[in-house]
């Protein structure tokens, strides 16, 4: 098989502590991952190794053929793979539409009107194109993740990565969050998301990680995670959550 990414025995730490212990995983094209687990267990920095805001200290991560430690293997990642945040990370100074064409005209080499129609089929694709030229504050935080859901699409990505995309968002507003990254998801788009969102993981994902104190202790499909949790740290963490 071909794996989109793979990662065999990476680890990181910050000083002292050891984020990541020996995570193995690969993900085929047009696959979906759930990486949950509590907090402080290395999910959101795993996903950040992967495409470089965080660099692995040992062990390889590879995607598309690609070792992300190399040059040009970072360059290839910072083009292919999309990231959505927590926390939106958008320009604040900028309309959404623009928000959205700035990386096509700078990395991608499209003109202005080919990244404003770029940056409308994106953005009419999350519903949310009637809100082209606002400023992300005249937006609420679901739009806000939404914009930033279509600005990474806008790279055309091979894959897309979402930290904890609905946890600064407010209950009601989490609901049209989950469903565009479900969109996307049965539209085939190789996807890793960390996410307390069981009922997405139980709809959407391929596969389940489970991870706990740096360390994957279990994957499984999602059935198999939810109904038939195989080591004792995955149950006492299913039983403590509602799904």
């Amino acid at each position: 098989m071909n794996e989109m990414i793979l990662l065999e025995h990476v680890g990181k730490s910050f000083g002292d502590f050891q984020v990541l212990q020996d995570i193995n995983l690969s993900v085929a094209p047009g696959e979906k991952i759930v990486i949950c687990g509590p907090s402080g267990s290395g999910k959101s920095t795993l996903i950040r190794c992967i495409n470089r805001l965080a660099p692995h200290d040992t062990g390889t991560i590879i995607v598309e053929q690609q070792d992300v430690a190399s040059k040009q293997g970072s360059e290839h990642v910072r083009r292919e793979v999309g990231m959505v945040f927590q926390n939106f990370n958008l320009f604040p100074h900028l309309s959404v539409v623009d928000n959205c064409t700035l990386a096509p005209m700078k990395v991608r080499g499209l003109s202005k009107q080919e990244a404003d129609d770029l940056a409308m089929t994106y953005l009419r694709r999350v519903h949310i194109s009637e809100q082209a030229h606002k400023k992300p504050c005249q937006l609420s935080g679901g739009q806000q993740q939404r914009v930033a859901i279509a600005r990474a699409l806008c790279m055309n990505p091979k894959v897309m990565l979402f930290d904890e995309p609905t946890s600064a968002l407010d209950p009601e507003m989490v609901g049209e969050v989950l469903e565009v990254m479900t969109e996307l998801a049965l539209d085939g788009m190789t996807m890793l998301c960390v996410t307390h969102e069981m009922g997405f993981a139980r709809k959407v994902a391929d596969r389940v990680v489970f991870m706990d104190a740096g360390r994957i202790v279990e994957i499984a499909p999602p059935t198999e995670f939810f109904d038939n949790p195989q080591h004792a740290r995955s149950r006492a963490f299913l039983s403590q959550i509602s799904h």
